[in-house]
């Protein structure tokens, strides 16, 4: 056995272990949606749309991913109960919930009610299921804001408030971290948050969504990488990359393109193995690989549009907060970039062995990993 097989085994081994746990689905915990309305004038009601399942199991901030708790078989399993058993579940586990949640009028802290419970019915079990909890009660006399905290422990939240005087797109919206409270809002007449507050959220949403979770657009850009440590190569597959997901970012989001992420997904696995393995067949970029990493970056842009469709964007700052996530989005790409010059790129990459000791027992490493998830997502979901 040669040197050369050695490395690429070992590299192989090393990078493939923590991401081949045993487990045959992966998920992200996605942000729950709360929509706030003034319900016959002296009542609130609060619709969330959330996973049930994870905040049954007990899954939340501290896992990116359900497959890495330890519940996740206990989250599975609840992913399998059909709707009417969930319901119940749910409401069994109700009083701890709302407990739990912080929603205050003029700073003070109210107990909502529970109103109803709707999970969507079984159907594809490799994606999450969307439950509608509905919770409500009575304003306090004389208030005029409402402030909304999803707790630490269930992740991020967005909260949008229909204002009394018009419809939901028209009020306000607010990307809210974990455990990030929302500023107090006035209910009665709600707009939307400042041009500047909505760039900022949405660029922080749009990096996050590539570090620290997006692992496979990381090895994607990685793969991207690897072929040669000079600017100009990079610069042209990064350049289509970004142009492609950039249009279809844009269709997805304003609904002009709808491909169904049973379908995506597989295929955003599979242009990280073709990536990898043309990086270990060739020492150099072909004219026409800009042109296949433009037509990944279509495939690549249609799941970044998934997140922007869960959260939904207010349609006064549409375009602003439209552009701020793909700026923010090309930030985490060049963070990856980054990261990889700084740990081998200025380091190795002169020198005459890079090829043979670092791309290609990386491309191999991530070309496994990647045809890994391409059998999981279509055979395994």
């Amino acid at each position: 056995m040669t040197r050369q097989t050695v490395w690429v085994l070992l590299w192989a081994f090393l990078v493939f272990l923590p991401f081949n746990g045993g487990h045959t689905t992966a998920h992200e915990i996605q942000p729950s949606i709360a929509d706030f309305s003034v319900a016959g004038g002296d009542r609130y009601e609060i619709s969330i749309r959330t996973n049930a399942e994870a905040l049954l199991a007990g899954i939340g901030a501290q896992h990116e991913d359900t497959a890495d708790s330890p519940n996740a078989s206990t989250y599975d399993a609840l992913r399998e109960l059909p709707a009417e058993e969930l319901k119940a579940r749910f409401e069994a586990f109700a009083p701890q919930f709302l407990d739990t949640l912080a929603v205050s009028f003029d700073g003070e802290r109210v107990k909502p009610e529970l109103l109803s419970v709707t999970p969507d019915p079984v159907g594809d079990t490799a994606l999450a299921r969307d439950t509608v909890i509905l919770i409500g009660g009575p304003i306090p006399a004389g208030a005029t804001t409402f402030t909304w905290a999803w707790p630490a422990a269930y992740g991020t939240s967005v909260i949008r408030v229909t204002p009394a005087t018009g419809p939901l797109e028209e009020g306000y919206s607010a990307y809210l971290n974990t455990g990030e409270a929302s500023e107090p809002i006035d209910f009665a007449n709600a707009v939307p948050p400042s041009v500047f507050k909505v760039i900022g959220e949405y660029i922080v949403l749009g990096f996050t969504h590539i570090l620290p979770k997006g692992l496979d657009h990381i090895l994607f850009v990685t793969g991207l990488f690897l072929l040669s440590t000079h600017w100009r190569p990079l610069l042209w597959q990064v350049t289509a990359f970004t142009l492609a997901h950039t249009v279809t970012l844009a269709l997805g989001v304003l609904g002009y393109v709808s491909v169904p992420p049973s379908i995506v997904e597989p295929l955003i696995a599979l242009s990280i193995v073709y990536v990898a393995v043309e990086n270990i067949l060739t020492d150099h970029l072909h004219r026409w690989r800009p042109v296949v990493v433009f037509c990944f970056g279509l495939l690549h842009g249609l799941g970044f549009a998934g997140v922007l469709e869960e959260i939904g964007l207010s349609s006064t700052h549409f375009v602003a907060g439209l552009i701020a996530f793909n700026v923010g989005v090309e930030l985490g790409q060049l963070a990856v970039i980054a990261i990889c010059f700084l740990t081998v790129g200025v380091w190795f990459g002169a020198k005459p062995w890079y090829r043979d000791y670092i791309t290609t027992p990386a491309s191999v490493a991530i070309a496994v990993i990647a045809s890994w998830w391409v059998y999981e997502r279509v055979f395994l979901a």
